[in-house]
């Protein structure tokens, strides 16, 4: 009878350079498709926070008018009294020039990782601008 013999096979070498190499580029393709495409969508998120309180203040003016028959001009009372936005929404300042028949919110990034993105607006009319901020 013969023995069956077990056959020792070369111990398993690691990972070669060019197997490392072709990693890293892969991971770096991928890195180089994600980030922009996170960042991107960090700033379209924050930018809500934006729309909302500019929305938020619209509405506050629209109350205010229905009851008094005119717009608010000093913001601080529209907060108080009214329900608007508070002055600073975390990476937007809120703003607004007034008049008894018009007005104009807007809101302006404060912070160096939203400045790009530019300022968003809204009138007694509800115009949005720019309009292509608002819709996305």
């Amino acid at each position: 009878m013969r023995m069956f013999r077990i056959r020792r096979r070369k111990s398993i070498r690691g990972l070669t350079l060019i197997e490392l190499l072709m990693v890293i580029v892969i991971v770096g393709v991928l890195a180089a498709v994600a980030v922009p495409t996170y960042s991107g969508y960090m700033v379209r998120a924050r930018r809500a926070d934006a729309k909302t309180a500019l929305e938020q203040l619209r509405a506050s003016q629209e109350m205010r008018r229905a009851e008094r028959g005119t717009y608010e001009t000093d913001i601080v009372a529209l907060r108080t009294t009214w329900g608007g936005p508070e002055a600073t929404v975390r990476d937007y300042s809120v703003t607004m020039a007034a008049t008894a028949t018009t007005y104009i919110g807007t809101a302006t990034p404060n912070t160096s990782r939203q400045t790009p993105d530019g300022a968003l607006t809204i009138d007694q009319d509800g115009v949005k601008l720019p309009a292509n901020k608002w819709a996305k």
